[in-house]
């Protein structure tokens, strides 16, 4: 089964930049929006995950742009669970504008999950369950 999810958000007007459209980078943030949004739906939220002594860093993240947003503009994060290794998750996305739904991203995560220390962990097996299950 694929884990999805998806949230709704309004563009800030400290996103835009000096051309008035959504600056590139803030695109990972609504990435890591849905991502932590998509693992609370699972059961699995951050501080949960971070209490238990793991963490997620990124390893590897690409964006592929489509069509600019802009201040107040309504839009769509769709994120999936896409594939979970034995020590990472890759999580894809997409962003679109509201209400009609015009494509402004695609992109992906790639995280390793890791101890206190940075040393890579085995996905617990309660996680695999739980994604799923999802």
């Amino acid at each position: 089964m694929v884990v999805e999810h998806e949230i709704k958000l309004r563009v800030r007007y400290e996103e835009t930049d000096t051309m008035q459209v959504v600056y590139y980078a803030k695109y990972f943030v609504w990435f890591e929006s849905g991502r932590i949004e998509l693992l609370r739906s699972i059961g699995l939220s951050y501080r949960d995950v971070e209490k238990r002594g793991l963490l997620l860093p990124v390893v590897e993240a690409k964006a592929n742009y489509q069509a600019p947003a802009h201040f107040d503009d309504e839009i769509l994060v769709k994120t999936r669970l896409a594939n979970m290794g034995n020590t990472s998750v890759r999580f894809e996305n997409e962003v679109f504008k509201l209400p009609e739904k015009t494509l402004l991203c695609t992109g992906y995560t790639v995280h390793v999950l890791v101890d206190r220390e940075g040393r890579p962990m085995k996905i617990p097996e309660d996680f695999i369950e739980k994604s799923q299950a999802g």
